[in-house]
């Protein structure tokens, strides 16, 4: 599977708690879509969010955000890490 690097903007002010909230939620759903969100993370000043995950597509990782009520702004496939 592919590792996949999605980011969400328009986020000012999240909170520990809403991103804990908002990642829980993809995680309860990710296997429909054979999705395994791995991390989250957030800048609150920026509104801007990350989520790595791995996935068979960009289009399975949208599908559970979109589900989840947090449609991606960007996702891009990261096919190599060190």
């Amino acid at each position: 599977m592919t590792q996949f690097m999605d980011v969400h903007h328009g986020m000012e002010g999240i909170t520990e708690e809403k991103l804990r909230q908002a990642h829980e939620a993809d995680l309860a759903i990710q296997q429909e879509e054979g999705v395994y969100f791995r991390q989250a993370w957030a800048d609150p000043e920026s509104g801007t969010i990350y989520c790595l995950s791995e996935a068979p597509s960009a289009e399975a990782v949208q599908r559970i955000h979109e589900r989840t009520g947090h449609k991606a702004d960007e996702i891009h496939a990261v096919p190599l890490s060190v």
